[in-house]
């Protein structure tokens, strides 16, 4: 038999699955919802490797739950907003919609050559007016509610975009688009009242645990940074003049050690006591070399660097001594209160910056190991030279002096936040117009509900220099007050085009809707998605942004749901020669000229079994050709199967096939909808067509192994689907696409007498015995041992700090 022609069958049934509409999906009351999410892509022009990678996982899951009997949803569209689009346009003298489009075009043409299993009758881009009119309508709603505000802020200025960056956008001093160094500048900005979200928006990993990957939660855990401590003042005296210094200490209990103080450069108290300042010179210089460092920098240098207030002290209100004060550049103001208490006997930075400037140390925590003399003690102790909270142990230690002090009248117990609000303005044009409009008499107004869309003004020029095009077109600038009619201005400034993706999935369910951002029922039906799929980068931008706008949605009675997905898978990176492919190593793969010599099922096969879906997949044309040889065995079993053998099967070599068939079909099932492990599910399908090949008994054995050969095309059909429906079609003359069969099922019976049972040890000695099959692996085991009566009383909660297991012969927990 010749090789499987994919150039011809890949195209056809593409084809034919469009024209008959067969992942187009409505709700169903009467069906069980399955609703398959993928980061939706930026439309830069051209797929790359990991976009395949993304979109083929979805598609598997999406197909394996559709033959399941699920009414699945699996919808594509478009992240269209965005600085690419607007500096091609500077670059190339093209209108950023029409650089747009054209990349759609390419790229929708590209997922059609995957064969991704998508409804493309839901398609969305976020630059299109009906998408972004419900933008506006969600921000007035915001505004409204008091969420949506307009302050002047210190902000992350990226010099190159010409734009503010979201506290998230920078990382570690630099741009998450173009890594060009950032700055700090004080602007006039709108944010977004994220932190009224913030205890939810932890409270909610109670319901994710489990679901999304650990690493994101703690990710998610650390940004916004909960911490439980005091807040206390320190009285400020410079001459004649007074004031008080509010700071945020977690370690109430090392009060009595405090020494000195420290502020940020950017603190209101270094301009309000510039007057009382006697060094202001000095003082000025510092805080401008300051402001020309990132918070990266400024926060991981080595060298502690500061400059003293001289003129101003500040007094310890637990034991009334004066202490200087400090400016320091490792102090910022995006935690706390933007100054600091410092004990440097507890605290290593502390320490230095003390020793450096010749600043008393004073013990306040005793430990056994503790010499302040060599560094800083930052563990547990008792407390000395404390007062009257001597010889209390310090972790019991911090409640009791927050209970004094807020008798005492200067502190209270409270919580802080690193997280901050969302600033969400930008200085750029391609993004959704901010809906507001500012009028001399009236302030700020939001433009009237009836009149959105704001649409971007066509009439733009863009050259590159200076501000941007909306701030010079008068056309959009000039309007009416909608309250008094007089002339006002509208808001130049656009949203930030994480915006565009915190609700994109919720527009899916209702995509055409040209009276309300969509149907309250047919969300009911269709949210919280089921799986979702994308990179860990986005772990504190867009999962949290798109939590928290789930969340707002609730509250306006639009959704049920607290939390809009229910399970994440985070893809690993493809890499070749192990690095992220990328065109400025010269390390790209394109997908494109791969489908074209292999075919893209060849292409799916290789990058769902090259390596599980959570972890890094390493490009290899090797093996990519073993799979274009694998993908023409079970083409050729075709005329293998009708090759009529000349010895008939006995019973116990149907039931050797028939039994494999079934263990197949139970570990594929498995290992797509429990374990996420595509690469061990092909694995055993190859394991079954090898069986296949060595089988002597083809055509005379009642029919046995060809009903194998169509339960294993079956169980391919997720990951290989253009080579299925052919070999479904054409051999097995399916009158449904295989797409819309049912999925395998395995008989219980025919591989229940391969179990064993087997001793549980805890701790070197057996507890109790538990029975698996001779096939399970490591993890069933441990789930099944721990699931044991007998072992959970062993374990009595015991911490478990290793799992041996010796193949069907014994396991071993180790606990402690």
């Amino acid at each position: 038999m010749a090789d499987y022609n994919y150039k011809e069958i890949e195209k056809k049934w593409q084809k034919k699955w469009a024209d008959d509409k067969v992942f187009a999906v409505k709700e169903d009351g009467k069906k069980e919802k399955f609703y398959c999410l993928e980061m939706l892509p930026y439309p830069s022009g051209a797929l790359h490797m990991g976009h395949v990678r993304n979109y083929s996982i979805g598609d598997v899951l999406s197909r394996y739950q559709m033959m399941n009997g699920k009414n699945v949803l699996h919808p594509m569209g478009w992240d269209a907003f965005g600085l690419p689009a607007e500096n091609a346009a500077i670059k190339n003298k093209i209108h950023p919609a029409k650089w747009t489009k054209q990349n759609i075009s390419v790229m929708r043409q590209q997922l059609k050559t995957l064969g991704i299993s998508y409804d493309w009758d839901r398609e969305i881009a976020s630059c299109d007016p009906e998408y972004y009119k419900w933008n506006q309508w969600f921000f007035i709603k915001m505004y409204e509610k008091g969420l949506a505000f307009r302050k002047k802020a210190v902000v992350n200025w990226c010099p190159v975009c010409q734009t503010v960056l979201a506290n998230e956008q920078v990382s570690e001093g630099v741009c998450w688009r173009c890594k060009s160094p950032t700055e700090h500048k004080e602007l006039e900005q709108w944010f977004v009242k994220i932190t009224d979200y913030s205890d939810e928006l932890l409270e909610g990993h109670k319901e994710l645990t489990g679901h999304w990957p650990q690493q994101v939660l703690s990710m998610q855990q650390n940004w916004i940074g909960k911490s439980y401590g005091a807040e206390v003042d320190f009285k400020i005296f410079a001459g004649n003049k007074a004031g008080s210094l509010k700071v945020f200490t977690t370690r109430p209990d090392t009060l009595f050690g405090v020494t000195f103080m420290a502020v940020a450069p950017e603190h209101k108290i270094v301009s309000e006591m510039k007057n009382e300042i006697k060094n202001w010179d000095e003082v000025s210089k510092y805080a401008a070399q300051s402001a020309a460092k990132t918070n990266i920098e400024r926060s991981q240098s080595k060298e502690k660097t500061g400059v003293e207030l001289k003129g101003i002290t500040a007094e310890n209100p637990v034991n009334g001594s004066r202490i200087p004060i400090f400016i320091a550049d490792y102090v910022l103001t995006g935690y706390g209160t933007g100054a600091i208490m410092a004990v440097p006997a507890h605290d290593q930075r502390d320490w230095e910056f003390a020793k450096k400037f010749n600043i008393p140390i004073i013990e306040v925590i005793k430990g056994e190991n503790s010499s302040i003399e060599k560094s800083a003690y930052e563990g547990e102790g008792v407390l000395v030279n404390s007062g009257q909270f001597n010889n209390i142990k310090s972790d019991k230690a911090i409640n009791t002096v927050i209970d004094w002090i807020d008798k005492q009248g200067f502190g209270k117990k409270t919580i802080n936040f690193k997280f901050r609000d969302w600033l969400i303005s930008r200085q750029r044009y391609w993004g959704t117009p901010i809906p507001m409009i500012h009028c001399s008499k009236c302030g700020i107004v939001p433009v009237p509900i009836k009149d959105l869309p704001v649409k971007l003004p066509e009439d733009v020029e863009f050259t590159g220099q200076g501000e941007s095009p909306l701030k010079t077109c008068e056309s959009f600038i000039n309007v009416k007050c909608p309250k008094c009619s007089s002339p006002a201005r509208r808001e130049t400034d656009t949203m930030d085009t994480f915006v565009d993706s915190s609700w994109y999935f919720i527009r899916y369910c209702d995509p055409h809707n040209d009276k309300e951002a969509f149907d309250i029922s047919k969300v009911d039906y269709w949210m919280p998605a089921d799986q979702y799929i994308g990179g860990i980068e986005h772990a504190c931008m867009h999962l949290i942004y798109a939590r928290f706008w789930y969340k707002f949605l609730r509250d306006l009675g639009m959704v049920k749901s607290d939390e809009p997905f229910t399970n994440l898978l985070t893809q690993g990176m493809v890499t070749l020669g192990g690095s992220a492919m990328s065109k400025s190593r010269g390390n790209v793969v394109s997908p494109d000229e791969i489908i074209d010599k292999y075919g893209v099922d060849t292409v799916r096969l290789f990058i769902l079994f090259a390596a599980p879906p959570q972890k890094q997949l390493e490009w290899s044309i090797e093996g990519v050709e073993g799979c274009w040889r694998f993908v023409n065995r079970v083409w050729r079993l075709q005329d293998i199967i009708n090759v009529k053998s000349s010895v008939s099967a006995a019973q116990k070599d149907k039931d050797e096939l028939l039994r494999a068939m079934h263990k197949t079909i139970k570990k594929v099932g498995v290992d797509i909808e429990k374990k996420l492990q595509f690469n061990t599910a092909i694995s055993a399908i190859m394991e079954l067509v090898n069986f296949l090949y060595a089988y002597k008994f083809h055509s005379n054995d009642g029919g046995v192994s060809k009903e194998v050969y169509k339960n294993t095309v079956i169980l391919m059909a997720p990951f290989t689907p253009h080579l299925c429906e052919e070999i479904w079609r054409n051999f097995f003359n399916g009158k449904d696409y295989i797409s819309r069969s049912k999925w395998s099922v395995f008989d219980e019976n025919m591989i229940k007498e391969e179990s064993v049972e087997i001793p549980v040890q805890v701790n070197g000695k057996v507890r109790g015995t538990i029975t698996i099959d001779m096939d399970s692996d490591e993890d069933l085991v441990k789930d099944t041992a721990l699931k044991n009566e007998k072992i959970q009383k062993a374990l009595d909660g015991k911490k478990i700090i290793k799992f041996i297991y010796v193949k069907n012969k014994i396991a071993t927990l180790v606990v402690k």
